[in-house]
């Protein structure tokens, strides 16, 4: 049947699905925020697929200690590891996508590993989770509520080692922007 992607209609007839792109990136945003595992995961760890916790979207980002939000990334998550993890998303016809948003994710990431304690997640998580606690040990599949405070440690412990990924999502990713993340 090729590359194409068929759905099973209730008269159990097929119907072929047909590719488009995005009318905004608000639509893009949205349907990240409520079906996380469109990220790759597994391309990341194909052993121990990422599995993904929103921790929020436009997360702000200040540029000096004690200073209100100059940035916001479109979504922060955490994997079951506590690593965090910035998602910024844009359309292909976006022309910023082809070196701007490169320069814009480096700027959130040096300075979220310096001016996000991850006291400032945690609250951020919680105050727009419910059940914040179950999500949390659903994530790392455990049951002891003490593994809540080992993950935040862990988060904590990412940031300052400035370990953080950074995830560039785009109904098309433009070859400028790929060899660019590929050289980085």
């Amino acid at each position: 049947m090729g590359e194409r992607i068929y759905l099973v209609q209730p008269d159990g007839s097929l119907r072929a699905m047909e590719e488009t792109s995005y009318d905004s990136e608000v639509l893009l945003q949205t349907l990240l925020s409520d079906h996380p595992d469109l990220l790759p995961g597994d391309q990341i760890d194909e052993r121990e697929p990422r599995r993904w916790l929103l921790v929020s979207r436009e997360m702000g980002i200040p540029d000096a200690p004690d200073r209100s939000d100059r940035w916001s990334v479109d979504h922060l998550f955490l994997d079951q590891d506590g690593i965090p993890t910035l998602v910024e998303v844009k359309r292909s016809s976006d022309t910023r996508i082809r070196r701007e948003v490169v320069g814009q994710m480096l700027d959130y990431a040096a300075n979220a590993v310096v001016h996000w304690p991850s006291e400032r997640i945690r609250a951020a998580f919680e105050a727009q989770t419910p059940e914040a606690e179950q999500r949390i040990l659903a994530l790392v599949q455990q049951a002891d509520p003490g593994q809540i405070e080992e993950f935040w440690q862990r988060v904590e412990t990412n940031l300052q080692a400035g370990k953080i990924r950074l995830i560039f999502v785009a109904d098309r990713i433009p070859q400028e922007l790929r060899r660019i993340v590929e050289f980085l």
